[in-house]
Formats: C-alpha cells, structure tokens, sequence
C-alpha cells in the first residue's frame, strides 16, 4: 500500500475514533456523577456504631400514635345516650274560651305536652349503674336509656346531686360493661377523647388534650373541681365520658364555655375522683354527706402587682347555731389555714370542707386582729340545697287572670265586663296591642 493510501485510511478512521473516546468520557462522568448523588441521599448505615434508645427514658419523644380505635372500641361500649320526657300539663286558662283565643292569637300552645331532652351517661357497674349531670334528668317524668347495641331500657332515679351536678339511675339489663376509672391523676397535656352525643346525631367522639385541671370559681356549682379540655363538647355531651388514650374514665363531661352554644376548645368535666365519691355515697345512702362549718366567706383582696400577696379567706357571716358559732369562730376573722393546708381563696375553704364527713374534727388555723389562733371545729351535715325561687302557683280559677294586681282590690262586675269587650273588639279588629322595646 502506498504512503498516500495509509495517510488517507487514518484520516478516515481518526474521527470516529475521537468520537468513540469522546463518547467513552462522558458516559464515564454521567456514571459517576449518578453513583455519587445516589450515595447522598442513602441514610447512615453504621449498624456498629448506632445507639439503643430506652424510650422509656424519653418520655417527651413517644412513638407515633396512628389511631385510638381500640381505647374508643372499649369506652364506647360503656357510654349510653339518655332521653328525658317531662310532661307538661295543660294550662287552666284554656278553659276560658276568651283566653283561649288570645293564647292562639299569640301563637302560643298551652296545651298539655311533652318536652323531650337528650344527654348522655356511663355504665359504671355491671347491675346496671349508670352516671350523668343532674341536669340531664332535672324534672324527666320518664327517662330511656340507649345502649351502644341498640338495647334501650327505661332507667330509674336512684339519687342526685346538685351541688355538684351528678345523678345516678339505674337499668335493669344484663350483658352491661362498665367503664373502667383511671387510677393515676390526668395530667396537663394529657390526649383526652369526648364520647356523648352532641345534637342528638349519635354517639360521637371528638379528641384533644387536658387543657388544665383544678378549675373551680366558675360560679355554675357549689363544689367545683372541674378538668378543662379542648375536646369537642356540645349540647347533648353532658353526662358523657371523658377519657385517656387507653380508653379509661377521667371525667364526666358537664358544661362548655361558649358564645354561640356550641363547642369553642373551652370544655368542663368533673374528675373522677369526685364522681367516685359522690357516687358510692349516693348507691350506698340515696345522698350524698358533706361536712358543713356555717359560715360566709370572702377572698382576701390581691393586689397582681405585689410581689408578696396576702392569703387567706375573711369571715363574712355566721350562721347561728353552726359548727363555727359554737366553736367561737367570729365575723372578721381571716381563717389561713385548716389541717395544715393554706386556704388561698374561697373556693379551696369550700372545697376542703365539702372532702369532709359530717362529725370531722378540723384544726383552724385564723388571725383575728393582730393575733393568731388555733381553733378546732367539729363538722356539721351540711343542710340540703334549696331552690332560691319559689315558682309562683298558677290559680285554678280562669278569672284571677283578668285581676291587675292579686295583692290589690279585685275588679268589679262592670270593669270585668269592659276588659272581656276589649279583647273580644282586639281580636275581631286583628290589631295586636302595643308592646314598648325592650331597651337594648
């Protein structure tokens, strides 16, 4: 072969080799730069020098909690739905056919009728106790129980308790399963799950934490040591569970803080501890036993912006012939301490005395001027709670209603007359009387 020709075969070959060398190159960076990014995102792998983790020791690190369907499983069959039915008697006026037509006229209905309520309760024993508020069954003339089965029974009332609003009634079934009470004290931060059921819809469970506990001065009972809550509470949750994430009973759900009527993360419930107290006294008795002093009492003023404040609890009021009387106990005494425990405000004297059974020996200690004393008062039974308002009595006779006044002189025959003219012309004309605005 000519050196011509050998010249002309490697030029023909020389490009196609730099193309393969070319080609060679960069899948060889293509590789490597995918091997090195692959590597990046791969996690640590040195099984060698890993660390075991008690978890036990981490507490504020638990697992992931996926679902609480077995907690809700096992409480759900322990919380019923419970429907009052108060009847409602027929107005005497209607006998009055005047009177009758201007009930109408006003769209009122004094007819006799039934008014139906809804709440709900927890099975607490197998023979069939249950446990609600109070006002859930106030004034039922017969209450039905709804299981989470579909059983219903028609309970009866063993007893109530409305210093604290808690009741107990009682079904008779069998196949019933208590809920268990939890043993330690629910803590703050704590999963809380609310079963009732709200509105009527059903049994319903909402889920949230243990927003405080000890709340008392809300003014809606006399004992108050309420559990707050975020969970979701409503019109019908009353008397239901409150419980942990194992399903167990912390509470009885009670009342809602609320501007609109409905739920607004501000939920009440009361402690089991006190629902096991008042419970077992109200099976056991038909009542509940609280230890009574007899006296009206005060908070000491604070001051917020003092770094030292004052405590203690004034005596406003004794009532003569009780336990504080008798003890020597006088108006403007400033009690600071009772059995060793500081009494820092009102609510915590009450709540102190209300633990105690009736014949209790308390050691008082209180400051009356400059000097400290040392008293101890013997507990009296605290009087049963009476209604403040006596609901005026409806007169049997139709006609007392067309008197101005019961207290002033009656009406005569013709001023009688001239009234049942006017409503008879009122009702004839379709003119509505006239009625002032109600100042805003």
């Amino acid at each position: 072969m000519s050196e011509s020709s050998k010249t002309s075969v490697v030029w023909k070959i020389l490009p196609w080799l730099l193309l393969a060398a070319v080609l060679a190159a960069f899948i060889w960076v293509y590789i490597g730069q995918k091997t090195s990014q692959q590597s990046a995102w791969e996690p640590p792998r040195n099984e060698t020098n890993s660390i075991s983790l008690d978890r036990d020791k981490l507490s504020d690190k638990p697992e992931p909690v996926l679902s609480y369907h077995d907690a809700v499983a096992k409480a759900s069959r322990s919380v019923v739905n419970i429907y009052t039915t108060q009847n409602i008697p027929q107005n005497p006026y209607m006998d009055d056919p005047i009177l009758r037509r201007f009930y109408e006229f006003h769209g009122q209905n004094p007819q006799a009728s039934q008014e139906t309520n809804l709440g709900s309760g927890v099975i607490v024993s197998a023979d069939g106790y249950i446990v609600t508020n109070a006002h859930v069954i106030a004034k039922a003339d017969e209450i039905v129980v709804a299981l989470n089965d579909g059983r219903k029974a028609v309970a009866k009332v063993v007893g109530t308790d409305p210093d604290s609003d808690l009741a107990v009634i009682k079904v008779d079934m069998q196949g019933l399963e208590p809920l268990a009470f939890r043993e330690k004290p629910i803590e703050v931060g704590d999963v809380a799950l609310a079963i009732g059921n709200p509105f009527g819809v059903g049994q319903t469970v909402t889920q949230g934490i243990i927003s405080a506990t000890g709340r008392t001065g809300l003014g809606v009972n006399t004992f108050e040591d309420f559990i707050q809550t975020d969970a979701a509470i409503n019109p019908g949750n009353s008397g239901g569970a409150l419980v942990d994430a194992r399903g167990e009973l912390v509470g009885i759900n009670t009342l809602i803080f609320s501007r609109s009527g409905g739920s607004m993360g501000i939920g009440f419930a009361i402690p089991t501890a006190l629902v096991e107290q008042v419970m077992n006294a109200i099976i056991k008795d038909g009542k509940v036993s609280r230890g009574w002093l007899g006296i009206e009492v005060l908070s000491q003023l604070r001051d917020p912006s003092q770094i030292d404040s004052t405590t203690g609890v004034v005596v406003r009021n004794i009532i003569p012939g009780s336990p504080a009387a008798k003890s020597g106990l006088k108006v403007g005494d400033v009690i600071l301490s009772i059995d060793g425990v500081e009494m820092t405000d009102s609510n915590t004297l009450i709540q102190h005395v209300a633990r105690k059974m009736p014949n209790s020996v308390l050691a008082v200690q209180v400051v009356r001027g400059s000097k400290n004393m040392n008293i101890d008062i013997t507990l009296a039974e605290r009087p049963t709670q009476t209604e403040v308002a006596v609901p005026m009595e409806i007169p049997a006779d139709p006609e007392l209603l067309l008197e101005p006044d019961p207290n002033g002189p009656p009406l005569t025959d013709e001023q009688r007359a001239q009234l049942r003219e006017e409503l008879i012309q009122l009702f004839e004309n379709g003119a509505r009387p006239k009625v002032d605005p109600i100042p805003q």
